[in-house]
């Protein structure tokens, strides 16, 4: 924990000695909020005009830039909403300036394709960042109508996904497991529902979407590949409101109101799917009460006591289950998180933040106590954090902080019955524990030119009880034997790793509308998931770093041009990227990793590289809007004891991804959008001969290669057409149609590929392309607010 004492003086030093701000400098601060519900905006653009600097607000919408006495102009933008200007007196003193924007009273503030201010993407120092705003993504054409967060990212630069009905994405050639999905700060573990289909996130109750794929800031850490920072509305504190939809296989409500006279506010939203219930009059024998439904449910509460003080209390609990009479199946998230703002003075914020997260899942035979199955799994954590910002001078923004983790990961409880005989196959569960400090400053350099560097340090301990167990390699890429008894931990520190993680980026202004950037960040991560299958399953293990598994470790650079075009009509960038990757996990043939008391046996440990470019055009204002993005990638893996010990392609490796988004408002009522994606296939390994034995054809790989063939191309073309209803649900608010059609021409995109006998020539063996997904499905979904 030594390393820990440098990072925190430096941060206390930096900040704690400019708290006696200079008699010659006043400085105006406030929080900048939505007119019509009282939510906070984050990313508003603060400009004083006669200095021509300026700050943006936080994600709390608090805002605070220090100038020398005087009289100035503020100036308030964020693109749907009115611009603002303000005269602030700093003459004498420090002044305060709450304000509310309204949004501009226009149609085409509807198809926004993002609530931020016009010059961002060029101004800011950030790069490798996407957000879309959530009125967007309730634009775009859906799976069965629902609007879905997850599947929208993947439509962006960077991101991609083994194919439809695979749970979460990929990033940058990352893995599943290796983006850190955050809602209102607390932890994701599984961020799907119905297998893939839909994800955990309920698009009523989100605010505000941003996706980090490089560049990564210190406050965040724990995973190498990505952010997903998802924040969560926090209610109507203007008045009562209540959203919902019905759609055809599931439905959703959303009810929303003030607190304490305007001081607070909270919201409350629902989802139930209920295709069994639809299905449920048409099934008989073995499926005749059959389960297969998903719900969630997801609240957050806030006060505002005063301009120093708010408290935020948010959580999600969601559940999907399958099953019938013999055999069910289930698993789920809940997620706690509890958040506190302190502005100690005009200049220095604080937000502390506790949250508590955990994913189960559950699978088991029903109603025979003489014979019978159960198995239940968890991952879950606790955790404290402290962030800090402190508004040093407008072109110097501190952050410091810290945060410390808990983990407890159980991988099974278990047992089975036979003959009235009960066996325990339980695993014994793992516990760790994360601390992490850090410091960072955005510095603006002149008129042109703005860094952003820091430095995390990260600290982890695998703690008893335990076993520690070592493995003798006996042929690489086969199984280790392990070396028994082992030694047993009970109690203390089983094995301890830190990291240094430092991060830079840098903008430089090539123009008035165009800047170079530059990025490089490393990445740590303790908690890991394991999946040997093609896609990840509610099934994964996760596990923690010890003895055995060592901390993956990512090193980034990426360099970037961002130019608009026609006063910021359009935007346009290219992004080329480098990743390494240390300590990657991988598995040796025919690995068993569910109930496996020598599962790290069955662990492999390699390297990886990933490089690409990233191009991106968006159109942000007319009656069309949208982009088109290509993605030039490749991801590659390089463990001992496969693939001859030569590099060889990831299983998510797609070399191009192109994606496609137009919205288009024919008129105040009808909106028409389309979805168009395209990406080669992802990488297989097929037999190259093949042996029988007993009328039995088993194939066989005689070079030892991986990843050498690929699966054929994906492409698919989804449509929609939004109606505004002339006739509103009773009498009053707003309602509409939404009619869409997924897979428009019906393509078979193949999910995998894989061999088998001939059924009628069992000699005779065929390759088989396995479609998720093979024909069109249309849908209606019918939306009301008011």
């Amino acid at each position: 924990m030594k390393p820990f004492l440098p990072i925190w003086i430096l941060g206390c030093l930096l900040a704690f000695a400019s708290l006696g701000q200079s008699p010659e400098k006043t400085t105006v601060s406030g929080y900048v909020k939505d007119a019509a519900n009282g939510e906070g905006l984050i990313g508003v653009s603060v400009f004083i005009k006669e200095k021509a600097t300026g700050v943006t607000t936080n994600n709390y919408g608090f805002y605070s830039i220090t100038l020398p006495k005087g009289k100035y102009t503020a100036v308030f933008t964020y693109v749907g909403y009115q611009r603002v200007e303000r005269e602030v007196d700093l003459s004498t003193q420090d002044a305060k300036l709450n304000l509310e924007l309204k949004e501009e009273g226009v149609q085409l503030q509807d198809v926004v394709v993002s609530t931020r201010r016009d010059d961002e993407n060029v101004k800011s120092v950030e790069m490798s960042v996407n957000k879309i705003d959530i009125k967007t993504i309730r634009q775009m054409p859906a799976l069965l109508g629902e609007v879905d967060l997850v599947r929208s990212i993947q439509l962006l630069p960077g991101v991609s996904t083994v194919g439809e009905g695979a749970s979460g994405f990929n990033v940058r050639g990352g893995d599943v497991g290796q983006n850190l999905i955050l809602l209102d700060e607390a932890p994701v573990y599984n961020s799907s529902h119905l297998f893939g289909f839909f994800s955990v996130f309920n698009p009523d109750a989100v605010k505000d979407v941003k996706l980090v794929k490089g560049g990564i800031p210190a406050n965040y850490g724990g995973r190498i590949s990505s952010i997903l920072d998802v924040r969560m509305k926090e209610g109507n504190a203007k008045k009562q409101q209540i959203d919902g939809g019905l759609g055809l296989i599931f439905s959703r409500l959303t009810y929303e109101r003030p607190l304490f006279k305007g001081k607070g506010s909270f919201i409350v939203a629902g989802r139930r799917s209920y295709a069994d219930i639809l299905a449920k009059p048409f099934l008989s024998g073995d499926l005749k009460g059959a389960i297969f439904n998903f719900y969630d449910l997801t609240a957050k509460g806030n006060v505002h006591f005063n301009d120093k003080n708010t408290v935020y209390v948010s959580g999600y609990f969601g559940r999907d289950n399958f099953g019938s009479k013999e055999f069910g199946f289930n698993w789920g998230n809940a997620t706690l998180s509890a958040r506190w703002n302190h502005v100690f003075n005009n200049r220095l914020f604080l937000n502390l933040t506790t949250y508590y997260s955990r994913y189960t899942y559950s699978l088991g035979t029903n109603n025979n106590p003489r014979d019978s199955f159960k198995w239940d799994s968890e991952i879950k954590s606790g955790s404290g954090k402290a962030d800090f910002t402190y508004f040093l001078t407008p072109n110097n923004q501190l952050t410091f902080g810290g945060q410390y983790i808990r983990y407890i990961s159980d991988p099974g409880k278990a047992y089975g019955v036979s003959a009235g005989q009960r066996t325990d196959i339980s695993l014994e569960g793992r516990n760790g524990d994360e601390s992490a400090l850090y410091v960072a400053n955005e510095q603006k350099i002149g008129s042109g030119v703005t860094l952003q560097y820091g430095l995390r340090y990260s600290y982890f301990r695998s703690l008893g009880p335990g076993d520690v167990i070592d493995y003798t390699t006996v042929v690489p890429g086969d199984r280790q034997e392990p070396n028994l008894p082992g030694r047993r931990v009970e109690k203390g520190v089983i094995k301890d790793y830190g990291n240094w993680e430092p991060r830079f980026s840098a903008k430089v202004d090539v123009g008035p509308r165009a800047s170079v950037k530059v990025s490089y960040n490393r990445m740590a991560q303790y908690l890991h998931l394991l999946s040997n299958t093609a896609a990840s399953s509610p099934l994964d293990v996760w596990t923690l770093s010890s003895y055995n598994i060592k901390p993956e470790i990512a090193d980034q650079v990426a360099l970037g041009w961002f130019q608009n075009f026609k006063d910021n009509a359009y935007e346009f960038s290219v992004e080329g990227y480098y990743k390494k990757m240390d300590n990657q996990i991988d598995y040796v043939r025919r690995s068993d990793l569910l109930l496996n008391r020598y599962l790290e046996g069955d662990l492999l440990y390699g390297i990886g590289r990933a490089y690409g470019a990233e191009f991106f055009v968006k159109k942000n204002e007319g009656d069309l809007t949208g982009w088109i993005s290509y993605t030039l990638s490749r991801t590659e893996r390089k463990v001992n004891g496969i693939n001859n010990n030569d590099w060889f392609a990831a299983r998510f490796d797609k070399t191009h991804n192109l994606t496609a988004v137009g919205i288009y408002q024919l008129n105040k009522r009808v909106t028409l959008s389309a979805n168009f994606a395209a990406s080669s296939g992802t990488p297989a390994t097929y037999p190259t001969s093949r042996y029988e034995f007993d009328n039995i054809i088993i194939g066989n790989n005689d070079n030892d290669s991986r990843n050498g063939s690929r699966i054929p191309w994906y492409h698919r073309l989804d449509l929609a057409v939004t109606v505004k209803a002339k006739k509103k649900l009773f009498g009053k608010g707003d309602a509409e149609w939404v009619y869409s059609i997924y897979n428009v021409y019906a393509r078979k995109n193949p999910f995998s590929v894989f061999t088998r006998q001939n059924e009628d020539n069992p000699l005779v063996t065929e390759a088989v392309r396995f479609s998720v997904i093979g024909s069109l499905i249309p849908s209606i979904t019918y939306n009301f607010k008011f």
